[in-house]
Order: structure tokens, then sequence, then C-alpha cells
């Protein structure tokens, strides 16, 4: 499951040759074909048709390595993905060929305690796209479970859909930090998945919103976007006093709860100082698999630090929010390719680049 390709019915013809973009080097992306598993009862065969470039996918273009996870062998890329049936296993009921959906990239056992406690995200068997070994989604057709595709509203496009995986973090994240109508937010970092979180904040009735950032234009974006107050910051640890200050000044009041969605030494930082005694803060970036960071200080004044990993049971939630407009997506897709070998050369070095791309979205 969750490995590219084409899958043929009894009967069918091969009417094309299914193709992946494969991370079969440093720095070195080929698109090469790309066989699928055979559909099985309770799985569903999706055409691509929107696929998103992720952080983790660069990282591992640039280093062939994320967090713990390794590329060792050739592997295809990309996970935040929305797509058209084409086939469905004999026991699938909720789903035709023909439906539009979005697809949850993690496949977990369902059997071990984690799975049974309903922590499914934290399960020590997940098998998840373009996390090694298991291939991703960045191909014509894929083989998926059909409980994690998720049917789309009629007026929510397949490019909203594939953004229902970033988004699902922001989502969890405000679960995580149980926000709400009288929670003030700060959240560390304007980039992509800072973004879906302060959208998702405020789908979760939250009224006040203060944005931090190293650059001037995703600070611009964050206020466009809805932020109530946005600051520019530097990286140097020297400068987390002054910050705090101007954060706090910015918000106008306690800062309940924030954010880290950078996850780097000056962030978390940040994050403790400014956040009020009895508050939390909720780490999402993982800039850093080591940081020091004085926790005693905010131990001192009950601060609790709170982890997020994925997400769990979000794209409902996502697609509620999509179709009843308390979240709009749109805005940050910035850059959009098509599939040949150039264009997705192309679209990695722009998401690489970052500066003005947001979210660099595949069409597939």
């Amino acid at each position: 499951m969750g490995k590219g390709g084409m899958s043929h019915g009894e009967g069918s013809k091969v009417e094309e040759e299914n193709m992946a973009a494969w991370l079969v080097g440093l720095n070195t992306l080929k698109i090469q074909p790309f066989p699928l598993p055979s559909v099985g009862p309770h799985d569903v065969r999706v055409r691509m048709k929107a696929v998103g470039i992720c952080g983790s996918d660069v990282h591992y273009l640039k280093t062939m390595r994320c967090a713990d996870f390794i590329v060792k062998e050739p592997m295809v890329i990309g996970h935040e993905c929305a797509g058209i049936i084409e086939q469905v296993g004999e026991e699938v009921k909720h789903l035709v060929v023909g439906d539009r959906v979005a697809l949850e990239p993690g496949i977990s056992c369902w059997r071990c305690n984690l799975c049974k406690e309903g922590r499914y995200n934290l399960c020590p068997e997940m098998k998840f796209f373009a996390t090694p070994p298991v291939h991703g989604s960045l191909a014509n057709q894929v083989v998926h479970p059909a409980d994690l595709c998720f049917k789309l509203p009629e007026n929510v496009s397949l490019e909203e859909g594939a953004m229902c995986e970033p988004l699902s973090v922001g989502v969890h994240a405000c679960r995580r930090a149980e926000v709400g109508p009288e929670t003030n937010v700060l959240v560390m970092g304007a980039g992509p998945i800072g973004l879906v979180t302060m959208l998702a904040a405020r789908a979760f009735g939250v009224p006040r919103i203060v944005i931090v950032d190293v650059d001037d234009h995703r600070l611009t974006v964050a206020k466009q976007l809805g932020a109530d107050g946005i600051v520019k910051v530097t990286t140097s640890l020297e400068d987390v006093g002054f910050d705090v200050e101007q954060i706090q000044k910015a918000m106008g009041s306690k800062i309940d709860v924030t954010f880290d969605c950078a996850g780097f030494n000056k962030t978390m930082s940040t994050a403790l100082a400014a956040t009020r005694c009895g508050g939390k803060v909720c780490l999402v970036g993982m800039g850093h698999g080591v940081m020091t960071v004085p926790l005693t200080p905010a131990a001192a004044r009950e601060v609790d630090v709170v982890g997020v990993f994925r997400y769990k049971n979000t794209w409902p939630l996502c697609l509620e929010f999509l179709k009843s407009g308390k979240i709009d997506v749109k805005p940050l897709i910035t850059h959009r390719f098509g599939f040949s070998q150039k264009e997705v050369e192309d679209a990695f070095e722009t998401s690489a680049r970052g500066s003005n791309a947001i979210k660099v979205m595949f069409n597939l």
C-alpha cells in the first residue's frame, strides 16, 4: 500500500505506464516507472491530481534524511495529496469510481496499545508516504486503504484537498493545546506550518493571534491572512529578551498558548519566556533534533510543554472548515508545476529557496 503505480482489474487493458518521482540520490530526482500492488478488498486506486511539497520532502532531497529517518534506497517522494478514485476494492462501500478524495498518508497497525488508545499517529509500525522505506504519492496513481481516503465536498478543490495534510498538523496542534475563544495565541514561524496553525487557531475561535518570523514577506502574508499582530525577530539568542518585549507589546495582553512552528533553540526559548504563567507551549516544528532551552524558569512559572507529532482523526474537521469557509488555504498555494522531469526539479528548487514560495503544488 502507498506504492504509486498502476493496478489492473480483470480484463483491463494497459493504457499507460505508471510513473513517479523517485529520490535516487542526493539532490537527484528522476521520473521513473512505478508499478502498483494489486487493489485489495479494502483498498482503492487513486489517480493523483494535486500533490504539495512539504519541508520534509525537501529535507530528504537535500540531505537524504529527516530526523532519524534515512533514505537508504531509491524512494518515491511526496505525501500531501488528493486525486480521483479509479478502482475500488470489493469491500469498499463508501467510495465509488470518480469520487474526488484527499488522502491521509499514514497507515497505522491498529493492533498496538497506542492505536487501541486512539493515538494511532504515534504507532511504532506506522507506514507513512515518503518516509523510508515507504514510497510516497508523487505519482500518476497510488493504491491506498479506502478508510484513509476522504471524499471532498463539491465546493472544495483537489488542491485544497491536498492542503488537508499540512492543515491537519495545525488542527492537531490546536486540539493538543486546547485553544478556544478565551485563548490568546502566539505563533513562532510564518512558514507553511505556522500559517496553517494560525488559520486553524482562528477557526477554533481564538480571538487574538500574533505571529513572528525573521522574513518580512512571510510576515506580510501572515497579516493578509488575518494575524492581529506581526513581529520581526532575529536568529540571535542574545535578542530573546528584547523580542519577548516586542511580542508581548504586540499581543497587548497575556499569551495563553504559544505554538513553536520552527523548533529551534531561539524560537523555543522565546516561546517559553513569552508565554504567561500557567500557559502552554506547543512544539510543532522540529528544526533542531536537540535543543538547549531555559526549562527551569519556565517550570517555575508552570508553563506546560506539549509535543505534536503528525495528527489523528483530522481530515473530517479540515474538510468541514474548508467547506464552510472558516479556513481558506488557497492563498497559501503560491507556485504550481506540472509533472515533467524539468518541472519536478524546478518545483523542488523553488520550494527549497523559500523566499516568496509558501506552498508549491504539482498538478498532475
